[in-house]
């Protein structure tokens, strides 16, 4: 009988297992996984074993989630881009919305350049390569030499992607230009799948980014057009505004990627590349040799546009109560842009019919293309409601030179704003100072803020023969800080020279040139001291041909040969004012940039952000201008100095970061509520002072405040001369008012006037439940003694709180002038505390 046949032996040798084979296990892959259990189970332990809330697992949990889910959403924008680019075809029938389409979709004037993106996408391999010799040859070389702890420091990895850079619509300008230049805009997009890996070896510490995104509009112009080949003199590149930016981290960069840490280290990043490429700085590359490089890099502002924020009526009330049951009104505040400068307006509370009357100064260095951008938002705790928006060109104001108008708000059911709009054109002579003085009432105060009558620009070119500072032999880390008033602006550092070249410009508002002066001060950032200062009375620049001086300034105290080259340009700031026949009506309808209202939302909202140039109109609060009226706005009599505490435009706008189009909606700029300081408005003053003025209404409650409402702080001021140093005691404070049931938690802050940086900030330890606190702590400043009789020193009560607690706020603020001859001898005083610092009532 045939059955079935047995197994031979190689199938059999197949089906055997060998012995043990059954009993085989993953030592490596077990141990893993123990190790993170081990990590998982060990937090709830030891959150049990110190006693501490389960809310801390869930607050652990929640952000573990919203990591995953940011960086989720990161990767399928960067998906979404990448197919746009792969086959817009494809990805527009596949619904792209609009927002995310090309540019010359949206603007009629703005034209394809394929012929151009073929190009560069030929090219794009050489591009690498320049590319990967700057990082490895110029930037790595700098990075090292910044700091002995970077001299390990090195590119192990660039690679910047096989997706080129693509120009999504080319715009060539043909009215309101020079003759002798040409004007391009490209909307660029660069979307790349790079890689660029970092190491310092000294702590084996390992970075880098794995892909980067830029979205942005880059003016180039070709000036000055000559007759001879190669028939351009020079060429100018720049961004208009912030580009939008996202990186994707790797390695111990990717902490960078948790959501709070990735809009603020963004915006970092777009910060050092607003120092190079955004508006006013530029990439100048000469093609001929007799080109003035520098009159090319740093152009004078081609005008002032000053702006009066005055009133808005009928505006859509956005609070609700009872789950929307009940309508409420609105807390409206406006935030005003002109290119790279953003300013914000006080918010009113509950008030359809809001009234600011503020006034704001901005530089305009290029208005064709340029227009000032407004949007109206509702104040929530949690997002802002959108109010309404406008958009004005910049050539229609030019044209104008005044516009006092009420406007209707886009993208909005109902709506007006009041805007007087002036075009204040930069004068090369002073013969029309007088009559600028006599306007803003700069003539009859004293003061060094308020509106403006000239504008100063000043062109840093480099120092020679600087002193070692405090080591003997040792090249120091210069910078330069500049002032005119109560503002200061600050150089980047140059690193280990005596002969630094900074070639930089800075722009300063000047309220009254014949009683203001320029102040500089050279310093090494390494040991904090002063290599050398000068004083520059700014009424000397009056006397100069078309008020310019370009020379080489010996410092004082410093060495016997240190002289620093700058050129100085002072503009007066006139008002053309037009003869116009009675008839004349100048169109209400300004002429807006055709714009879809997605597009022109992500290009105001997700681009905001701070800027050094809002700074420059951030000047003492004064009278208010009267909305509607002809009244020429005036400053106060008595000089009210500027808000000591950190100013500047809070996070406008999502995230730089954020590519994501969508919410129609407010921008999540909630973190930081801080308004710009308006010129010539009482009401634009910080919020903190606001708040503590109404506190201080609520104790009055119809009673008589004493001499010392809101209490006294005792101060030993003096200054060492053999240290060279000035010397601050902070004894204590009595009186204060308290911020809850349990009193005060106070601390003292200190600012030495005009330098507000972190570094320069002292602070006391927290007294905590007290009203008369005891600190008797010392601190001090290196500075001078001639210097420091020409600074203030900013002090402020402020009440701590707890840890994500609403009981933080001012207690109370006092200005101590330094300018007195007793300063060397020192004395103790006690301070009356108000709500600004001014007025400060001392007390023996």
């Amino acid at each position: 009988m045939s059955g079935a046949r047995a197994p031979g032996p190689e199938a059999g040798a197949a089906g055997a297992e060998p012995p043990g084979a059954a009993l085989s296990v993953d030592v490596a892959g077990l141990l893993v996984q123990l190790a993170r259990s081990f990590a998982l189970l060990l937090p709830v332990y030891a959150l049990g074993y110190l006693g501490l809330s389960f809310s801390w697992v869930l607050l652990a949990l929640g952000l573990l989630v919203w990591c995953r889910r940011s960086r989720g959403l990161k990767a399928t924008r960067l998906c979404r881009a990448l197919a746009l680019l792969e086959d817009e075809e494809r990805a527009v029938r596949l619904g792209v919305r609009a927002c995310d389409l090309p540019a010359w979709v949206h603007f009629p004037d703005t034209e394809r350049a394929e012929w151009l993106n073929k190009t560069v996408k030929h090219m794009w391999p050489f591009i690498c390569q320049f590319i990967e010799k700057l990082f490895r040859e110029t930037i790595e070389p700098a990075v090292r030499g910044a700091h002995t702890h970077l001299s390990t420091f090195s590119f192990t990895r660039v690679d910047v992607g096989q997706q080129p850079l693509r120009i999504n619509g080319v715009k060539v300008y043909t009215e309101n230009v020079d003759k002798r230049q040409i004007i391009l805009d490209l909307q660029i997009s660069f979307v790349g799948n790079c890689e660029i890996d970092l190491e310092i070896k000294r702590y084996f510490c390992r970075a880098g980014v794995q892909s980067i995104q830029i979205h942005g509009t880059m003016r180039v112009i070709l000036e000055p057009l000559i007759g001879d080949m190669p028939l351009v003199g020079a060429l100018s590149i720049f961004f208009l505004r912030k580009p939008l930016l996202e990186i994707n981290w790797t390695g111990l960069t990717n902490l960078l990627d948790i959501p709070g840490l990735n809009g603020l280290s963004d915006t970092i990043i777009l910060d050092i590349i607003s120092n190079y490429l955004v508006l006013p700085n530029r990439i100048t590359v000469p093609l001929v040799s007799e080109v003035q490089i520098a009159q090319l890099r740093f152009p004078i502002p081609k005008g002032v546009l000053r702006i009066h924020f005055i009133e808005a009526q009928d505006l859509q009330g956005k609070d609700t109560y009872l789950k929307g049951l009940i309508k409420g009104k609105s807390d409206p505040y406006g935030v005003i842009r002109v290119g790279n400068q953003i300013f914000q307006s006080k918010v009113i509370k509950e008030n359809l019919s809001p009234k600011w009357n503020e006034v704001y100064e901005a530089l305009v260095y290029e208005h064709p293309g340029q227009e000032l951008e407004i949007e109206l938002f509702d104040e929530d705790p949690d997002k802002d409601d959108f109010l309404g928006s406008l958009m004005i060109d910049l050539i229609e104001v030019e044209k104008e030179r005044l516009l006092d108008e009420w406007f209707t708000l886009d993208e909005v059911l109902r709506g007006k704003l009041h805007l007087k709009l002036e075009w204040l054109t930069l004068m090369p002579d002073a013969s029309n100072l007088e009559k600028v003085l006599t306007d803003i009432r700069a003539d009859k105060d004293q003061a060094n803020d308020g509106l403006s009558s000239s504008l100063l620009v000043l062109y840093l070119d480099s120092a020679k023969n600087l002193p070692s500072g405090k080591k003997i032999n040792s090249n120091p880390n210069p910078l330069v800080q500049m002032s005119v008033g109560h503002k200061a602006q600050e150089s980047k550092i140059r690193y280990k020279t005596n002969e630094p070249v900074w070639e930089e410009n800075f722009t300063f508002f000047v309220h009254n040139p014949k009683r203001q002066e320029l102040e500089v001060e050279v310093k090494d950032e390494q040991h904090q001291c002063c290599l050398g200062n000068l004083r520059i009375p700014l009424s000397q620049l009056l006397a100069c041909e078309d008020m310019t001086l370009n020379q080489r300034f010996q410092l004082s105290n410093s060495g016997p040969n240190s002289s620093l080259k700058m050129k100085l340009a002072l503009r007066v700031l006139h008002l053309e004012k037009q003869e116009r026949s009675p008839d004349h009506q100048h169109s209400a309808q300004v002429k807006r940039p055709s714009v879809s209202k997605e597009g022109r939302k992500i290009s105001v909202r997700s681009q905001m952000s701070a800027s050094p140039g809002t700074a420059d109109s951030s000047t003492a609060p004064s009278t208010p201008v009267m909305g509607g009226c002809d009244n020429k706005p005036g400053v106060e009599e008595r000089a009210q100095p500027a808000e000591a505490s950190p100013q500047g435009p809070r996070d406008l706008g999502r995230s730089s970061s954020s590519l994501q189009a969508g919410s129609t909606g407010s921008p999540s700029h909630v973190s930081v509520k801080e308004p710009t300081p308006s010129i010539a408005s009482d009401i634009s003053l910080p919020v903190a002072t606001q708040e503590l003025r109404q506190r201080l209404r609520q104790l009055e409650n119809g009673t008589t405040l004493g001499q010392s409402p809101l209490g006294q702080i005792q101060l030993t001021v003096r200054h060492s001369s053999q240290r060279n140093k000035l010397v601050v005691v902070v004894h204590s404070c009595r009186n204060l008012i308290a911020f809850s049931e349990d009193g005060s938690d106070p601390y003292v802050r200190l600012y030495l006037l005009p330098d507000k940086r972190r570094s320069g900030r002292r602070k006391t330890h927290v007294s905590k439940k007290t009203l008369n606190p005891v600190f008797d702590q010392s601190f001090d400043f290196s500075v001078s003694l001639p210097d420091v009789q020409r600074r203030t020193l900013d002090v402020a009560v402020k009440n701590s709180g707890g840890f994500l607690s609403k009981d933080k706020g001012l207690l109370g603020k006092v200005l101590v002038g330094l300018a007195s001859e007793e300063l060397a001898k020192g004395w103790t005083q006690w301070y009356d505390l108000t709500e600004d610092g001014t007025r400060p009532h001392v007390v023996t």
